[in-house]
């Protein structure tokens, strides 16, 4: 990966972290770098590193942004040609690489506590390939989701007499 594509990743991912829908944009990091480190950074210099013009970063301008990212400073450097930041093995299983993928979102969403918790959890699982394919089938059925989320977080009405209500309509079966 190149360092202009990961600095556009980490400000979509700071952007998300943030609690915005979109990434932060490269002004929105000028004015955030500058106000919670009190140095400042151009976006016209931000724009030049992602777009390739500026290839590389002086050593306290990599500083400063690994600082704002809290990412290793060996982090915003262009990756060698062919490297792959995944254990690669014969012997690895999907399961090993889908329980790698799933850490390793773990530690990028580490101040998301809720999220980092359910992507490590996942991960720790014997079968973490079924975990998320049943997620999908229960966001699949409408309404499904935000149910289970009030029972099992205690949020559900008192209980009855009468057995749970299954959501309305058919269920669908798979051919």
């Amino acid at each position: 990966m190149r360092l202009g594509e990961k600095l556009r990743y980490l400000r979509e991912v700071e952007g998300a972290l943030r609690g915005f829908d979109r990434e932060i944009s490269q002004a929105e990091l000028a004015r955030l770098i500058q106000k919670e480190n009190g140095k400042s950074i151009s976006q016209s210099y931000l724009s030049q590193i992602e777009s390739g013009a500026r290839p590389h970063l002086t050593n306290s301008t990599r500083l400063l942004l690994a600082k704002f990212f809290k990412v290793h400073p060996g982090y915003l450097v262009d990756d060698p040609e062919g490297f792959q930041n995944e254990l690669m093995s014969d012997l690895g299983a999907l399961e090993d690489k889908l329980d790698l993928w799933l850490v390793n979102g773990a530690e990028r969403f580490e101040r998301d506590v809720d999220l980092h918790r359910a992507l490590l959890t996942v991960a720790r699982h014997r079968d973490s390939r079924m975990c998320l394919v049943l997620l999908g089938e229960i966001l699949e059925n409408q309404g499904l989701a935000e149910r289970l989320m009030e029972v099992l977080r205690g949020q559900a009405p008192a209980a009855s007499a009468t057995a749970p209500q299954v959501p309305a309509g058919k269920p669908r079966r798979r051919s």
